[in-house]
């Protein structure tokens, strides 16, 4: 029953640490992608500057969501099971 235990104990911790390494994946892209392309444009257009933003912040705050999703699955398999 022990060695049973250890298995999924290690499991679990395996499993964490895949889905945060995965999970921070996306939105690492996607917000260096986001702030690149806002940089661009208020380069391009500097009096759009203001607009663009705080539509890039707030793509930011959506695309980290994702990560702290992985966040919550990684501390539910760590401290559930």
């Amino acid at each position: 029953m022990e060695m049973a235990d250890a298995i999924v104990k290690a499991a679990c911790a395996l499993g964490a640490g895949i889905a945060m390494g995965l999970g921070a994946i996306g939105p690492a892209i996607g917000e260096g992608n986001a702030v690149g392309k806002a940089l661009e444009g208020m380069a391009r257009q500097p009096e759009a500057a203001g607009d663009l933003r705080s539509t890039m912040i707030l793509g930011c705050a959506i695309t980290e969501s994702t990560g702290i999703y992985s966040l919550v699955v990684a501390l539910l398999l760590l401290f559930v099971f």
